[in-house]
C-alpha cells in the first residue's frame, strides 16, 4: 500500500507542478482535465498523511509494549496499538475505493430525458411524477435544473421532457437512473379501480464541452418555429423556437423553453453535442459492461431497471434485488440510498476487476 500511495504522491506532485504552468493554463481542456485530477489526487494524499501517521504509531506503540520497562507507558502504548490496529484496515478499504479509475464522465453535468412509453395518458402522468421527483432530488442536492424542451401530456405531465442539471458530479450521480421505470398503480383516468402498469424512459446523458465534440455547422439544418407552450402571445407568436437536424447522423435537437432565438439555439447546440458525445459513450459502456459483465449501468435504455408499485407503497431496483417499503417519501425525491446502494455495486465490481488485473 505505502508503495502505491508513493507512486500517487509523484504524480500529485507532477500534476500540482503542471497546472500552474502558462502553456497548461491557456489550453482549457489540457487545464479542466489537469484541475479534476488534482482534487481527486488531493482526497487521496490527505488519507495518505493520516495512514503515514496510523502505520507510524502502530510502529511506535509495538516497540514501547516490547520494552516493557515503563507499565504507564505500555498502558498507553496499547491504546494507541489498539487504535492504529482497527484504523489501517478501514483506512486502506477507503484508499482502495479511491484507488479505483474514476469516469471522467462523472464530474460533468447532465442532459436527462423523460419519454412517456407504454400506458397512455398514465405513463404522460407518470414521467410527470418522475420529472417532480428528479427535480425534488436535484434541488435537494443543490444542483440548478433548467427544462431545455417539453411535450404535455393530454391529462397531464408529460409525453416527454428534456432539462439540463448542472452541479457537482451530477452525472456520475444520475447515470444509474437511466433505463425504463414501471409503475403499478389505479390511474387516475380508470374507473374500475384495476391496477395498471404504465412505464417511462429515462436517459441520461453527460453534458459535452465544446473541446470534447466538434460539430461542423455545415452538418446541421437549423429550423425556426413558434413555441407551443405556455407563456402568453410573445411566445407563440415570434419564431424563437429552435430546432437542430445533424445531417449525418439524422439526430434532433431542439428548445423552445427561452424567449430569446439565440438563447434557444444556444441551449439546443449543448444538447445535440451531448446527444452525438453519448452516441460515442454508449458503445465504449455497452464494451465495457459487456467485459465485466456489469448489471448496474450497461447503458441499455431498454433495460427495466426498477417499479414503483403503489398498493404496496414499495420501490424496488431490479438491477440489484434492493427492494424498499419507502414510496411516497422516494417518489418526493428521496432517492439518495438508492443511488448509494448502485454506487456501492458498481464500485465493488470495479474493485473486483481491478484486484484480478493485479
Amino acid at each position: 500500500m505505502l508503495e502505491k500511495l508513493q507512486i500517487i504522491k509523484q504524480r500529485f506532485d507532477e500534476v500540482s507542478d503542471l497546472i500552474i504552468q502558462p502553456d497548461i493554463i491557456t489550453d482549457q481542456k489540457r487545464y479542466v482535465q489537469l484541475n479534476k485530477e488534482y482534487k481527486d489526487l488531493r482526497l487521496l494524499m490527505d488519507k495518505r498523511e493520516v495512514y503515514l501517521e496510523l502505520t507510524e504509531n502502530l510502529k511506535e506503540a509495538e516497540e514501547i509494549i516490547a520494552d516493557g520497562s515503563d507499565a504507564e507507558m505500555v498502558e498507553m502504548a496499547k491504546m494507541q496499538y489498539d487504535e492504529a490496529k482497527t484504523g489501517i484496515p478501514k483506512l486502506e478499504d477507503d484508499i482502495k475505493f479511491l484507488l479505483i479509475p474514476k469516469d471522467p464522465e462523472d464530474a460533468k453535468n447532465a442532459v436527462v430525458e423523460l419519454r412517456a412509453g407504454t400506458g397512455g395518458d398514465e405513463a404522460s402522468i407518470f414521467a410527470g411524477d418522475l420529472f417532480r421527483m428528479y427535480t425534488k432530488y436535484c434541488e435537494g442536492r443543490g444542483w440548478k435544473v433548467d427544462v431545455v424542451d417539453y411535450s404535455e401530456g393530454t391529462n397531464g405531465g408529460f409525453k416527454e421532457i428534456q432539462f439540463e442539471v448542472n452541479g457537482d458530479d451530477v452525472y456520475g450521480t444520475l447515470k444509474f437512473e437511466a433505463g425504463v421505470h414501471r409503475v403499478q398503480r389505479v390511474p387516475q383516468t380508470e374507473t374500475q379501480g384495476r391496477v395498471h402498469t404504465s412505464a417511462a424512459t429515462c436517459m441520461v446523458f453527460p453534458e459535452a464541452e465544446e473541446f470534447d465534440v466538434e460539430i461542423n455547422p455545415k452538418d446541421v439544418r437549423v429550423d425556426f418555429f413558434c413555441s407551443s407552450g405556455p407563456g402568453g402571445q410573445s411566445v407563440n407568436t415570434t419564431y424563437s423556437a429552435v430546432r437542430l437536424t445533424h445531417e449525418p447522423t439524422g439526430l434532433v435537437a431542439q428548445c423552445q423553453d427561452q424567449k430569446s432565438q439565440h438563447k434557444n439555439k444556444e441551449k439546443a447546440f449543448k444538447v445535440l453535442r451531448s446527444r452525438l458525445y453519448e452516441m460515442e459513450l454508449a458503445k465504449k459502456n455497452a464494451a465495457d459492461a459487456e467485459k465485466r459483465g456489469s448489471m448496474v449501468s450497461s447503458g441499455d435504455r431498454s433495460a427495466k431497471i426498477r417499479t414503483y408499485n403503489y398498493s404496496q407503497g414499495r420501490v424496488t431496483d431490479h438491477r440489484i434485488g434492493l427492494t424498499l417499503y419507502d414510496l411516497s417519501n422516494i417518489v418526493n425525491g428521496d432517492i439518495q440510498k438508492i443511488i448509494d446502494e448502485l454506487q456501492l455495486a458498481e464500485n465493488t465490481e470495479k474493485l473486483k476487476a481491478s484486484d484480478e488485473h493485479i
